[in-house]
Formats: C-alpha cells, sequence, structure tokens
C-alpha cells in the first residue's frame, strides 16, 4: 500500500462487499484465475465462462507474477473469485487500434449477469 491509487482501491475494496473482482491489464489475451493454491468457490467455472465469452485463454498466473497484484491480494483476502484479464496484445502502451477489438472480446464478461456463487 505504497502508492495513493493502491490505498484507494484497498479502502473501495474494503467498503464494499464484492462477490468477485476483475483487474484489467493490457499484454496477451489471457485470464488469470487463481493465486498460488487458493482456488476459491467457482473461481474456475467462473473463469471458463469469462475464457468462452472473451476468446482469451484461461491460465494459471506465471510464478514470477504472482504476489503482487489485486486479485492476488482479493483472492488471499476474501477467498472469492478473482480475474486479471491481459487485454490485448503486443507492445505496451497499446496502440489506441486495438480498442474496438478488446471492447468486443470483453463486452460479454462485462455484461454477464446471473452467475452463481
Amino acid at each position: 500500500m505504497s502508492e495513493p491509487e493502491s490505498i484507494a482501491l484497498y479502502n473501495y475494496t474494503i467498503s464494499h462487499n464484492f462477490d468477485l473482482i476483475i483487474a484489467y491489464h493490457t499484454q496477451g489475451k489471457e485470464i488469470y484465475w487463481n493465486f498460488q493454491n487458493i482456488n476459491p468457490n467457482n473461481g474456475y467455472n467462473i473463469g471458463k465462462i469469462f475464457s468462452r465469452l472473451s476468446g482469451y485463454k484461461l491460465t494459471d498466473v506465471p510464478y514470477n507474477s504472482s504476489f503482487a497484484g489485486y486479485k492476488d491480494w482479493f483472492i488471499q483476502n476474501y477467498k472469492r473469485p478473482g480475474y486479471t484479464i491481459e487485454a490485448g496484445i503486443g507492445e505496451n502502451p497499446l496502440p489506441l487500434s486495438q480498442f474496438e477489438q478488446i471492447y468486443k472480446d470483453n463486452l460479454g464478461i462485462l455484461t454477464l449477469k446471473g452467475i452463481v456463487f
């Protein structure tokens, strides 16, 4: 919690009762769904739905990428599903020309209703 945006996200999260969270990053068209050996109820199944809707690959977090993300913190502390969606592909920052495709890829995830926990 060294940065103002991290503190703001922390405070926002603890003041709400989220069933799940999604953190968006840009790189790879992948969805990371777990943290270490913590696999929240329905976490994998919801991730499969997100994968089907977006066309992104559902995958485990690479070890070197663990331990620093919002998703990891949320899963560890709340034992609820959390996802990092790596939207787009290429060098960062991604070109604005990818926006329309990223939007189309993720619209189904963002508008999905009726997930039962």
